[in-house]
């Protein structure tokens, strides 16, 4: 491989990794989920904060039932704080949509957080849990005007505290009607000294502001990577910890859909190639598979994870492989050539997966992206469970700086969302699997995309490749 393409590369995946920190996804923060609170469907979207303590933005549609109140609650949702939630905040219903809520709540410390979303309505009550990250990626700076406002009376402080002490030195022991004396030594000495007493607090509270912004600093989020080494059809990968925080560990992970990884790897830059593999771990933090039929090129590799606290991670990666003749394609593993498609994508034995055009897609608005398999007579074919949901999706964005893997329910892992709730976990794997697939997403920002599909036919997991453009 050339030297300049090289470095393309490795600038694209530098471009990831900035761009991706953030937790279960690269480059794309927003949390989506839709699911039931009792007898009344929501679709949430949470915009969590990029500093912590910070604000989340919570926004709320009701899809079937009537809601009449909404209240929102932030909770650890694991430990101590999990058993003790603060007092609700109560959402802001939209004059002009009543069934479109809204509301903000503190995320005041780094984990992994939830969202409780309790609904009042006709038909009773009901909650719903939504797994949220509460993760600092990056720092805020002090707006410019207020830098030269705080200056400006740091001071005016400094300076008058000096003057009342030189004036109380001078005048405290004159008699009334007698005329005030000159500046004195004593007097000068008491305000140099209470001059040095000002300059020593106001840099004793320059370091303590330092300490604490390169404490903070330390804690900015600092994604997993992957480290591969393959050998002649198997692939090894370790997931590389750059040291981020006590609070993470590799031992504590929990499985998601049966599996502790979900391992994309992506034939780039042309993503002409995909395949969603699921491999072993037989140490901490190794994890091994056997490779299927691939061409030769260089792969991104995109490793998803779920810890016990419910904090989900995608680690990234990249590999240079050879031809490789690999072993057929079996279980939950998928995968295959993806030519670029609109909305229609040829499957093997006349078959086609289709996208039912959403409409306009707009940044960060939730979109409901339609998927089917249709039959050579152009019927729907019939789907099957694929590890236990409709089907799998993922959004990836051309210039590497966003990947989403996304389920029918959105885009929170559903190993979160059974720490969060297992009952709500158990509701989900028995719901019906239809002919048409919706994942609910909002693209976080303008450019081209690739959506990679996977669905269950026949026992067959098809793989179908869509293009998207989504314009400022």
């Amino acid at each position: 491989m050339s030297f300049v393409k090289r470095l393309t590369l490795a600038l694209g995946l530098a471009i990831s990794l900035a761009a991706g920190l953030a937790q279960g996804h690269v480059g794309s923060p927003d949390v989506f989920f839709q699911g039931k609170a009792g007898p009344y469907s929501l679709l949430v979207a949470i915009r969590p904060p990029d500093v912590i303590p910070g604000v989340a933005r919570i926004e709320v549609r009701v899809l079937g039932g009537e809601v009449s109140k909404l209240e929102l609650t932030p909770t650890p949702m694991t430990g101590e704080g999990a058993k003790h939630p603060p007092v609700a905040d109560l959402a802001e219903r939209s004059v002009s949509d009543p069934r479109y809520f809204e509301g903000a709540l503190w995320l005041m410390r780094y984990g992994s957080w939830e969202v409780r979303i309790h609904a009042t309505g006709a038909a009773g009550e009901g909650e719903l849990r939504v797994p949220v990250p509460a993760l600092a990626l990056k720092t805020q700076p002090m707006q410019e005007g207020m830098t030269y406002f705080l200056i400006g009376m740091m001071i005016f402080l400094t300076v008058g505290m000096v003057a009342i002490v030189g004036a109380s030195m001078r005048e405290a022991k004159t008699e009334p009607g007698t005329q005030v004396r000159g500046w004195s030594r004593r007097t000068l000495f008491g305000m140099g000294v209470t001059a040095a007493i000002m300059f020593g607090l106001l840099w004793f509270g320059k370091s303590w502001w330092a300490d604490d912004a390169r404490s903070y600093t330390r804690n900015l989020y600092k994604p997993l990577t992957l480290e591969s080494r393959p050998d002649q059809g198997h692939l090894e990968v370790q997931l590389k910890d750059p040291g981020w925080m006590e609070m993470r560990k590799l031992d504590d992970l929990i499985p998601d859909h049966g599996h502790l990884m979900h391992l994309f790897l992506i034939r780039w830059p042309a993503q002409d190639y995909v395949f969603h593999l699921h491999p072993e771990q037989h140490a901490t933090g190794f994890f091994g598979t056997q490779l299927p039929a691939m061409p030769a090129g260089t792969y991104r590799l995109y490793g998803d994870i779920v810890h016990e606290s419910g904090l989900a991670e995608t680690a990234v990666g990249t590999v240079d492989l050879p031809s490789i003749t690999g072993t057929p394609l079996t279980g939950d593993d998928a995968g295959g050539p993806t030519p670029t498609a609109t909305d229609s994508f040829d499957l093997p034995n006349g078959y086609r997966m289709i996208l039912r055009q959403p409409g306009p897609v707009k940044v960060r608005e939730v979109t409901a992206f339609s998927f089917a398999i249709l039959d050579p007579k152009g019927q729907p074919a019939p789907l099957e469970p694929y590890m236990g949901m409709g089907g799998h999706a993922e959004f990836v964005k051309e210039d590497g700086a966003v990947f989403a893997h996304v389920h029918p329910t959105g885009s929170v892992p559903m190993a979160s969302v059974a720490v969060a709730s297992p009952e709500a976990m158990m509701a989900m794997h028995q719901a019906e699997v239809g002919p048409v697939v919706t994942f609910p997403y909002g693209v976080p920002t303008p450019g081209r995309y690739r959506i990679f599909v996977q669905m269950r036919r026949a026992g067959r997991v098809e793989t179908g490749a869509f293009g998207l453009t989504v314009t400022p």
